[in-house]
Formats: structure tokens, sequence, C-alpha cells
């Protein structure tokens, strides 16, 4: 198990590369930079879904500064949720830099960034991880230190933006999904009439899945918050995207690359691709695996 010296010491290597890293991001040019900045999320309103996010663009030196502070931004901010992270798109391109030189850089964040999450992770119980974090580091967001920076060394076709729906998966044994419902019965839901219908429901859910045989895999398929996402094509069929968390370093590129911009996001009403879940237990997104 991690000791609270071992995650500090961790975490004090991640800072100081961060500061490093931007540091040196200072002393070159950049050929471009564009920053999109997403409303805060009040700590009131984390559980909100939302339905539209505004998308402010700026460019330029004052999306330069926005981007090499957003490298560094780990810690709790009054008032705004530490469960619903802020996110930072945005796209920096470097011209004419030491390619092998930043490789080398962003490599070894990533990597201490890595190392400071498998240092957290070590402790398997929830409440003591979260105590010797908060010890070790107070007021961190943990999963904001564990960002990785995502690059691109070659010369792409584009680099675009786009928002993502993902989802949350987590698969379990119909063992553990009976042991999930047996703790739900236990507990009261105020959405519910009183308390003898919610265990009736319950019930029904605990049938559900005890009809099932011993060797079905189930999974839970949870929606989670939409997320700006960086699409990177070379071809129709080479390409790739990774999350949007934090700005998309593009390392000598040639001129010719097509690069994007991130929109306002609208939720649609309907999607052409989207697939109908038939789910055993809606209210737990619980599903059978049949794949």
């Amino acid at each position: 198990m991690s000791t609270k010296l071992e995650i500090r010491s961790q975490f004090d290597l991640v800072s100081e590369l961060t500061h490093l890293f931007c540091e040196e991001l200072k002393e070159v040019s950049f050929h471009k930079a564009s920053y999109y900045q997403l409303p805060d999320i009040d700590i009131n309103d984390e559980k909100k879904v939302p339905s539209s996010i505004s998308v402010q663009k700026i460019e330029g030196d004052d999306a330069h500064k926005l981007i090499l502070n957003s490298f560094g931004d780990f810690y709790k901010k009054t008032g705004l949720s530490s469960r619903v992270l802020k996110r930072h798109p945005g796209l920096l391109v470097l011209k004419d830099v030491d390619k092998q030189h930043f490789i080398a850089r962003i490599n070894q964040l990533n990597k201490a960034k890595a190392d400071f999450k498998n240092s957290v992770i070590a402790i398997d119980n929830n409440d003591a991880r979260f105590e010797a974090v908060h010890n070790a580091v107070p007021n961190l967001i943990t999963l904001a230190a564990y960002r990785k920076i995502h690059f691109e060394t070659e010369s792409p076709y584009s680099v675009r933006f786009t928002w993502m729906h993902k989802h949350a998966t987590k698969t379990l044994t119909k063992k553990m999904a009976l042991a999930m419902l047996d703790k739900s019965a236990s507990y009261s839901n105020p959405r519910m009439i009183d308390q003898h219908s919610w265990q009736a429901l319950v019930a029904q859910e605990q049938s559900r899945v005890a009809s099932l045989g011993d060797k079905e895999k189930l999974r839970i398929r949870r929606p989670t918050r939409v997320s700006p996402q960086v699409n990177v094509r070379y071809t129709a069929q080479n390409r790739y995207h990774v999350s949007a968390a934090l700005p998309f370093i593009l390392i000598n590129p040639e001129p010719d690359v097509k690069l994007g911009t991130l929109t306002d996001y609208q939720k649609p009403e309907s999607h052409p691709r989207k697939r109908e879940y038939d789910f055993l237990v809606d209210r737990l997104y619980l599903e059978q695996v049949t794949d």
C-alpha cells in the first residue's frame, strides 16, 4: 500500500514536470493557439445534465496563456464542482521546434501522471484512498492530475473537434448483480409512493436477474456527460479520437493540415445511430452481455 509520502512525492514530480513543460512552451514560438472555454459548473448544478453547452473561442496569445494554465489545473475551486471536472479543449500548433525533445518531455510527464495514479489506486479501500490522497495533497482533484496530454508529431489530413456521448461500463456476475439489488431493497426512494412500492419494484428486478443462468455475463452501461473530443484523421480508414479534457498539441505539421473548431453543444432530439438498449434493470442500466 502506498504511503502519504509516496503519494506526495509522485504528485510533486507531476507538478514539477508540468511546470517545466509549460516553461519550455513559453520559450518556443507557436503557429496557432485556440482555446475553447466552457462554462464553469457550480457545485449546486453538478447533478444536472445539460442539454446545451456554450463555447467561447479564444485565440492567439490569450489562448496560449489559458492553454498553459490548463495543464496545471489540479485543485478544487470555491463554489465550483469537483465531481464534474473542468475540461480544457484547445489546440496548440508548434512549428520548427525540437520534435524529439518535446516527445520525450510529454512522454516523461505522462509517465509521471500514470505512476501517480498507480500509487493512488494501490490503496484498495475507497475511503482510505480518499483520506490518503487529500492528506498528502489538500484540495487536489485527483482525476485532474491523472489526465494524459495528447499530441501528434506526424502530419495528419485534419484535426477537428466534436462532442461525444460516452458510457461508463462495468461487468459483473449474476451473484454480484443480486447482491447489488439486495442492498437496493433496504434503501428508501422518495420518488416512490411508499417503501412498500419501492421494495416491490426491487423484487421484480431481483426476479428478472435470478431467472438467468449462473454463467450469464451482465454489464452496467451507464451514460455519462457529453464530453469534447479531438478527432485526428489521416485517411477515411486511418483515424483516431482522444479526449479533449486538455489541449491537444500538434508538433511541426505540414501547412496544409485542416484544423477544425469546437462548436456549441446542443443535445440532439434523436440520433440515427442510437441503439435501443433492452435493460434488465432500467434504473441501474443493467443489461445482459450478448456480444
